[in-house]
Parts: structure tokens; sequence; C-alpha cells
């Protein structure tokens, strides 16, 4: 199963978290998002999310414009 990309390019702290809770409270567990973004705080931000919320974050890796997380819904 491919992931489901999420550009949130663009958008500063909070909103790249906020925006990924949601998008991953209507999808079925095990699921993969590939986010996007350009917030530098995403970095620190993005783990935290994962880890508080129960999700696994399968990679994060740094972009030409910021950073590309992959997360599994739990």
């Amino acid at each position: 199963m491919s992931p489901v990309l999420y550009d949130l390019r663009g958008l500063k702290c909070p909103f790249p978290v906020i925006k990924t809770r949601k998008k991953l409270a209507a999808m079925a567990s095990g699921t993969l998002i590939r986010v996007d973004t350009t917030d530098p705080l995403a970095v620190i931000d993005m783990p935290h999310f994962c880890n508080e919320d129960g999700h696994e974050l399968v990679e994060a890796e740094k972009t030409e414009d910021g950073h590309r997380f992959l997360i599994r819904k739990g």
C-alpha cells in the first residue's frame, strides 16, 4: 500500500501537527501517510506528536526546502 501524500509546505507551527492529527483521525489503523513540511520546527514536533499519539514515525528525512515524514497510524 502506497502512502497518502500530504503536502503541508508553507504552514508554520503548530499547523503541520494539527492538520496531520486531523488527517490521521479519519484513516484506518496501519495506514501510511507521507507529510511534507517546510516548518523548521516540524523536525522536533512531528516525532513528539507521533510518540504522544501512538503513531510510528517510520522515516524522517531532510528535503531541499524542509522535511518529509513517513508515519504509520497507530
